[in-house]
């Protein structure tokens, strides 16, 4: 009950990553509510049945996630360390339904920077790369790579010139800037 007072409030916002991303695909906070436990989205095991911990390249899609705003196109690297990050949709029309509403807004891809379902690129084997998925409405957020993990430029193993920011920071860290800024009423 207080976590769905909390979802419905308009002035709130949540990340989930890794644990968290499997907890709000779980709870029904994305891609939408009001799905049946049976047949509702979620992460299951990798394809290949272990633990996948690497540095890998996503591609940041167009969508309404409030917090990748003005990321939309950016290729960048970014920690994965999970068993269970495969993206399952029960239902075929779903995995249709939320590449046409964009809410998978983040998506591995190859050295061409393709989006793939190839290992190792992609490390769990999820459909269409799909790495994860955000609300209706864009305040929720639930991803399985981690953007905590990636946002200085010492916890990548090279990051190019152009993509250092100030103090060392990578692009990852426009997302918590874009959290920050609708905290304070500029969405």
């Amino acid at each position: 009950e207080e976590f769905q007072t909390f979802y419905n409030r308009k002035d709130t916002f949540s990340l989930g990553v890794c644990n968290g991303c499997q907890l709000m695909a779980l709870l029904g906070w994305v891609p939408w509510q009001g799905v049946e436990d049976n047949i509702r989205p979620r992460f299951i095991h990798n394809s290949s049945g272990r633990f996948e911990s690497r540095f890998s390249s996503v591609r940041i899609m167009p969508g309404p996630s409030i917090m990748l705003k003005g990321m939309e196109d950016s290729v960048l690297g970014i920690w994965v360390a999970h068993g269970e990050g495969r993206f399952y949709a029960p239902k075929p029309d779903m995995l249709n339904e939320i590449n046409e509403k964009g809410l998978a807004p983040v998506r591995y891809v190859n050295d061409s920077n393709e989006i793939t379902e190839s290992y190792p690129f992609n490390p769990n084997g999820s459909p269409l790369g799909i790495t994860a998925l955000c609300s209706e409405n864009g305040r929720h957020l639930a991803m399985m790579p981690h953007p905590e993990r990636s946002f200085l430029s010492w916890q990548w193993g090279w990051i190019p010139e152009e993509l250092k920011g100030p103090d060392n920071t990578s692009p990852w860290l426009k997302m918590f800037q874009n959290a920050r800024k609708w905290c304070e009423g500029g969405q």
